[in-house]
This record gives structure tokens, sequence and C-alpha cells, in this order.
């Protein structure tokens, strides 16, 4: 442990962990002591919480959670700290709120994930959400990781959120009040609440246009999202997914609701669903389809004899549009109810 004392407080502050050096950075008035003071704060390595001890002669002879915030203010009373300015985001929908947002000068890196808006791939890829390094997240010195609530392994991300670094978590949460606590999230993390407010109030706007669209629809069609076809298994999207909401969202209903989360189906399964429409992601500008084309769905013994198959009702959209949640959403679900529904009046 390291001790530092406020120069002239006659307060000291204790660290449980060898941070010092990234601590000093945040107290420039701040010097190392070696003896004891009237009152001591232990500082956790993760810099989310402190806590004060009050003397044992004092009547308060107890630990008191206080937060860091208040801390910060005692050694930098002069000024508020300093918005982020190195910032890595992490989850396609995460790095669209940020430049909706229109913030994306400060964004230095972003994961595999990340592919849109199209200058977003200029950036540095720290790799894929779900396989992160953290030596290669730490070694780009963001100040500020914004992060999809699925990000992993579990381990890399113990040791990114025990750094000195800022770590807000983005939850994955697909639904109209998701989105928006998403960009509520990004907005206030950035320090831009009002800029967030505006985008939030555009995106309620445009999810509300869908809604109404599509409330008069007489009967919903079944739409089947296939996730993967290969070797003539089918996985399928059920319900708790992102293609069980945007399918919602586009005023149609989930051709298999029995199942959650992305499983593999049953060509019974499929027959007894009987869907309107398939829908599968189609990624890239090469056109290259998620795992199957048309021929391999009208030729598969179940999918070739439903009801999407027959009319050719075979949809195709960039995953990142249809199942990121992010500021796309609105449009994203009023293109796939358009393709739905074809005939219906605008």
């Amino acid at each position: 442990m390291g001790l530092i004392s406020f120069v002239g407080t006659g307060h000291s502050l204790i660290l449980i962990d060898a941070f010092e050096i990234p601590f000093m950075k945040f107290f420039p008035a701040v010097n190392t002591a070696s003896n004891g003071s009237p009152r001591s704060y232990a500082l956790p390595a993760v810099f989310k919480s402190i806590e004060l001890l009050l003397p044992r002669d004092r009547l308060f002879n107890r630990m008191l959670p206080i937060p860091l915030a208040a801390i910060l203010g005692l050694a930098l009373s002069a000024g508020s700290a300093t918005a982020a300015e190195r910032v890595l985001a992490i989850g396609g929908a995460v790095t669209e709120i940020i430049y909706a947002l229109g913030e994306e000068d400060r964004l230095i890196a972003r994961d595999s994930t990340s592919t849109y808006p199209p200058e977003a791939m200029e950036l540095p890829d720290v790799g894929y959400m779900r396989a992160l390094s953290p030596e290669g997240v730490l070694s780009i010195e963001p100040d500020l990781i914004l992060a999809r609530g699925n990000a992993g392994p579990a381990e890399a991300i113990e040791v990114l959120q025990a750094a000195s670094v800022e770590w807000v978590t983005v939850p994955d949460d697909f639904t109209m009040q998701g989105v928006d606590d998403n960009v509520r999230i990004v907005a206030d993390a950035l320090g831009v609440p009002d800029k967030g407010q505006v985008l939030r109030r555009k995106l309620a706007a445009e999810l509300a246009e869908v809604t109404a669209a599509t409330a008069g629809l007489e009967q919903r069609k079944k739409v089947l999202f296939i996730l993967s076809l290969r070797d003539g298994r089918i996985t399928a999207a059920g319900t708790d997914t992102a293609a069980h909401s945007i399918i919602g969202l586009a005023g149609a209903v989930n051709a298999i609701p029995e199942i959650s989360g992305y499983k593999p189906i049953s060509d019974e399964a499929v027959i007894t669903a009987d869907p309107d429409v398939i829908l599968m992601m189609q990624r890239g500008a090469s056109g290259a389809q998620h795992g199957a084309d048309n021929s391999m769905i009208t030729e598969h013994p179940a999918l070739g004899s439903t009801t999407a198959a027959r009319d050719s009702a075979i949809l195709r959209m960039d995953g990142l549009y249809i199942l990121g949640f992010g500021p796309r959403v609105g449009e994203a679900a009023r293109e796939l109810s358009a393709a739905i529904y074809p005939n219906a009046s605008n």
C-alpha cells in the first residue's frame, strides 16, 4: 500500500493496490507521505467507491461509504474533471450512437462488430467484442471504454474493469425502452446529455411512426428468422433475441415463439410453424449470404414446403442494421415492415 496525503489538509489517502501513479494524475496537488493523519480514505483499485474511516477516538467510529466524486471535488475544487477524449467503443450499436451524437472525433478505436458508419472502419480494431484481449485494449490508452453488456470473455472484462480506465456498460436490451436507455447512458458518459435528449426524441418519434403504421393490420404475418442453415440444419431465433424484437417492431410475429434464444430447430417445427416470411442476415458489400442462398431454402425438405418459400418471401438485410438496436432501429423497423407487407398502404 502507498500512503498519499493532501498538501496542507491533514487528510490522507490509502491505496489498497498499486495504483499510486494513475491516481496521482487526478490529484495534482497531492504528495506521498509516510506518516499517519487524522483521517484515512481506503481507495479500491477500481476507483468506484471510497470509504471514510473516522478516527477510533471519535464518536463516529465506523466506515462510511462516500462517492468518489466527493473526494475528487476536494482535490479538484478549482474546476471539473476533464471530459474523456480517448474513447473506445465496443459494440456496433455503441459506435453508431457515438456518431449519431456527433462525438466521433473522440473515438480512438472500435471493435470488429462496429462496421457502421463506413468511416468507423478507418479506426483501429481491438478485435471481436466477445474475444477481447486486455493487453490489446489497454495498449491504445483509452480514458473511457463504452462496451455492450455481452462483451467478453469474462476474465478479460474483469481485468479491464479493474484498470484505472473508466468503464461504462451499455446493456443488451432489445426494446424501445432499451434503445432510449442506451442513448442516455452513452450521452451521459460523454458529457453531452442535451445531445442525447435530442437523439432520444428523434428515435421515439420514428418508432412511434412505425407502430402507428402497423396498428391497423388485420392479420400479422409470421416471420422465421434463420441465423444459419448449414448441412440442412436450421438455427433460428426464438424469444429474448434482437430478431424477435425487430420482427415485432415491424408489425409481424415470430413464427417460433416456443423457443428462447438462437437454437437449432427441427424440420417438423418449421413445417408446423409454416412462416409467411423467412428473414436472414446479409453481410458485406459483396452480398455474400449468411449461410444459405435461395436454392438451399426452396430445396430444403421443410423450408421448401413453407408459404414463405412458395411465395418467394425470402428477405435478407444487414445484420447490424436490423439486430444492432442502435440509432437506426426506427429506420430498420420501417424498412423491414415495408418488405414484409409490400402491399400495405403508406
